[in-house]
């Protein structure tokens, strides 16, 4: 067990190496209950989150039941956080935080609503959340609801609302783990009743070893490591999810001025050849010549690929697939490459099932 913001969190149950297999080759069952909606309602919602948000919110959430993926930033173009937005009406949407910044964000946007008619509610407490994923996680909640689950039906970032082992429930095509997945959201009441649905339905209870890792494989940035309120979401690798075309929203302004001058460095994997050596957050990055080029932000085992893996902010011109020094706290040297793109799945045809 280990501490989640002050949750008591399961890190692992049996290991995290079979928890993580289980998420890419079955189905995974996460229990992030210290994560759940920041609750946004009134005539003015949708004009609060086009404030707040770095994307197009009326021309990227027009209907219900779409999320939409972003950064809250600050004046600077630094991100307050990423996230997940959801639209249940065209006066409701969810923002779903980083747990660790749930509350700055609350505080932000509900800041940022003054003068405005939207009200902005913390409701993590009273709803419970489990993430179900892999590739057996669709026929798994099939065989706990009557609705339709495929692609067709449910494509990736788009949400219901239907009983799942006779739970109201919201069920979203979202997740953290590079997988076709399910996130679920209902009355925490529910909690330990959908659980133990869904273990005995045949899933592997996993814990946040392999949350972490299967996110590190796909090269997923985690706030308070990868990025923060110094980084901007074009530093971050995430411009695909800024529209600099809209706005203005908070940091428009410098994110223009960032793009139109071109960024110096950028949220890079790393990659080593084996699990010989797992790198440690800190250590220098250094390049064939010799010359500082930044320091790892997080690092982890790719299980599946049986490589250890790394991110780093390296200088923005530096090549895919450059060869670059690792320099450990006891000051021996480790060879690695770098990526800019994910490390597996990379064209994110699983995640998109």
């Amino acid at each position: 067990m280990g501490d989640r913001i002050g949750f008591d969190t399961a890190v692992v149950f049996t290991s995290t190496e079979r928890e993580h297999m289980a998420t890419r080759e079955g189905v995974g069952l996460y229990d992030v209950y210290y994560q759940g909606p920041i609750d946004i309602k009134g005539p003015d919602a949708q004009a609060l989150l086009d404030h707040v948000l770095a994307r197009d919110v009326p021309r990227r959430m027009a209907t219900d039941g779409q999320v939409l993926y972003s950064s809250v930033c600050n004046g600077s173009g630094g991100m307050i956080d990423d996230l997940t937005a959801y639209r249940l009406g065209p006066e409701h949407y969810w923002l779903v935080a980083t747990p660790s910044r749930a509350e700055t964000i609350e505080r932000h946007v509900t800041e940022q609503a003054r003068d405005r008619r939207a009200y902005v509610t913390n409701c993590i407490s009273g709803t419970a959340y489990l993430s179900v994923q892999g590739p057996g996680s669709r026929e798994l909640l099939s065989s706990l609801t009557d609705a339709d689950l495929s692609t067709e039906a449910l494509p990736y970032f788009r949400f219901l609302r239907t009983p799942v082992a006779d739970v109201p429930t919201l069920v979203s095509r979202t997740g953290y783990s590079g997988e076709l997945g399910y996130e679920l959201y209902y009355p925490r009441d529910y909690a330990l009743h959908m659980w133990d649905a869904i273990t005995a339905a045949g899933s592997t209870a996993c814990g946040l070893g392999a949350l972490r890792s299967t996110r590190m494989e796909k090269k997923y940035p985690l706030y308070g490591l990868d990025v923060s309120e110094t980084t901007s979401p074009l530093e971050a690798g995430l411009g695909w999810a800024v529209d600099l075309d809209a706005g203005p929203f908070i940091g428009h302004e410098a994110l223009v001025r960032q793009r139109d001058a071109g960024i110096s460095r950028c949220l890079t994997g790393i990659e080593l050849p084996d699990l010989a050596h797992v790198p440690e957050a800190g250590e220098a990055v250094s390049g064939e010549d010799g010359r500082g080029l930044g320091s790892l932000t997080s690092t982890d085992r790719g299980w599946f690929l049986g490589k250890a893996l790394a991110m780093a902010y390296l200088p923005a011109d530096l090549p895919s697939g450059s060869a670059v020094t690792l320099t450990t706290s006891a000051g021996t040297t480790v060879d690695a490459r770098t990526t800019h793109r994910a490390f597996y799945d990379p064209d994110g045809s699983r995640v998109r099932g």
